[in-house]
């Protein structure tokens, strides 16, 4: 089940709601009905998955548990941690990884004449990299001290099966959601700004990233493409990508709002970025945070030398694009930000958003776009294909395999997109920024949200399932 999905909008979602303000307004009374609908959404995918994600939640609460029971960074402790954190990683590496290792090892056996290695495959149970980077980081902040160990195993539960980011983030910490899972306040203003933020996110997502999707897959798919087709297929998956995923992130943090949560945000308009660096305290922020202080900080950040600062920092990257997916793509793709973040490092630059400078900025989205190229592609051999074709420069104008499968309306909602994206960057940049045109409580809100909602809801009846790009992480 998907949030863009009318099994969601008319069915699910309306029941789940009923459920939930019809329960006493006792928090962990709604904790049970929370838990349940998230096993009902997660399970309506696949029942059996079911059990592999209730026995990771019970595994890590008794790792937490008995964390506590021996001190805050305590030997003891520390060997608690590290069974935790061990048994959560052999887990993520068998379903996300071991098909890419075999894969792998099976070229390696073809190139020397050998036979490959017969093997199953293995299926990839959805939202397994968020829960269990979540799991990871509940026990690391028990040992740290960073919270207290919840004896509460419903709300433990419900904190790693909570409905609204459970597919596809943002990344949560229980320190940051303790408090309301014991009280939270329900009342009709959040409740309507949450609906408006559903709203948003839901026309990002069909509106515009699935709009211009046709653009992208045309692009990518070209055997020959032309330098203007794989730019042009490029910076298409760069606002694609985008509208998809921030739209994705509107919609959680709009559900949790309705039932009284308030979630971290995850985006902050990065295409403003004038460094990488800034980037990625604008881009998937739940995660950078999470790899800063899980990872980077855990491998020495700073603390032991300029040359080891780099290390960490290429690693930090280089692992957070394995995360991503079982894919050199993304080991490439986490290489190439790791070795520009360190680059920047050397060179001194500072993320500071102060003074749009246009060439520092024009620079960082070149970065930016190349790398999503990396992302996007099926294996290295299509990425080196489209980055023959951009630096090519074999004229200015589409092919006509390509230029015949591109329609109007493509045409005009990348540039809708293009433009909003440039706004909305434009007007973050001000000293002062002005709230945003779909902010709650905007005019505009009231009368532009409801319209396009209704036109994408009908707009999504007319057409097939429509997946978000980050369910495959």
């Amino acid at each position: 089940m998907v949030f863009s999905s009318n099994v969601f909008l008319f069915l699910f979602l309306p029941l789940f709601l009923a459920a939930y303000y019809l329960t006493p307004n006792r928090a962990r009374m709604r904790n049970w009905v929370v838990l349940i609908g998230s096993y009902v959404f997660y399970a309506w995918w696949r029942v059996d998955f079911l059990f592999l994600f209730a026995a990771v939640t019970v595994w890590n609460y008794l790792i937490g548990m008995a964390i506590a029971r021996n001190g805050v960074r305590t030997p003891t402790a520390r060997r608690w941690l590290a069974l935790g954190v061990t048994m959560n990683l052999l887990t993520l590496g068998y379903f996300k990884y071991a098909n890419f290792g075999v894969d792998s090892l099976n070229a390696i056996l073809g190139t020397m004449g050998h036979e490959p290695m017969a093997w199953t495959h293995v299926i990839l149970p959805i939202g397994i990299s968020f829960y269990i980077f979540e799991s990871i980081s509940y026990i690391a902040d028990v040992y740290r001290g960073d919270t207290e160990a919840t004896r509460h195993p419903v709300d433990f539960a419900t904190f790693i099966a909570l409905f609204p980011h459970l597919i596809a983030g943002p990344v949560f910490r229980y320190k940051d959601l303790a408090d309301q899972f014991e009280h939270r306040d329900h009342t009709l203003e959040k409740f309507g700004e949450g609906s408006l933020r559903f709203m948003q996110g839901f026309i990002k997502k069909v509106f515009i990233a699935d709009t211009i999707a046709p653009l992208v897959s045309s692009a990518f798919g070209l055997t020959h493409p032309t330098t203007a087709d794989a730019w042009f297929g490029a910076i298409a998956y760069t606002a694609q990508l985008y509208f998809d995923f921030s739209g994705y992130s509107d919609m959680a943090i709009g559900l949790g709002l309705m039932m009284g949560f308030r979630f971290v945000e995850n985006f902050n308009q990065p295409y403003v970025s004038q460094s990488i660096t800034e980037f990625w305290r604008r881009w998937h922020m739940s995660l950078s945070s999470w790899l800063r202080d899980y990872l980077y900080i855990s491998l020495g950040g700073n603390r032991h030398g300029t040359l080891k600062t780099y290390r960490n920092l290429f690693l930090t990257m280089l692992l957070g694009g394995l995360w991503h997916g079982a894919n050199w793509t993304f080991a490439l793709w986490g290489a190439w930000h790791g070795l520009v973040l360190s680059i920047e490092r050397a060179l001194g630059v500072k993320p500071d958003a102060s003074r749009f400078r246009p060439h520092r900025w024009a620079l960082t989205f070149l970065v930016v776009v190349l790398g999503w190229v990396m992302f996007r592609s099926e294996n290295v051999g299509a990425a080196l294909r489209m980055y023959g074709a951009m630096f090519r420069f074999d004229g200015v104008g589409l092919s006509d395999v390509y230029a015949s499968a591109i329609t109007s309306i493509e045409l005009a909602t990348l540039a809708l997109a293009i433009a909003v994206a440039a706004l909305t960057g434009a007007t973050s940049l001000r000293p002062a920024p002005r709230p945003p045109v779909f902010a709650h409580g905007h005019v505009a809100a009231q009368f532009v949200i409801w319209p396009l909602f209704v036109l994408a809801i009908l707009k999504l009846s007319a057409e097939s399932y429509s997946p978000f790009l980050y369910f495959q992480f």
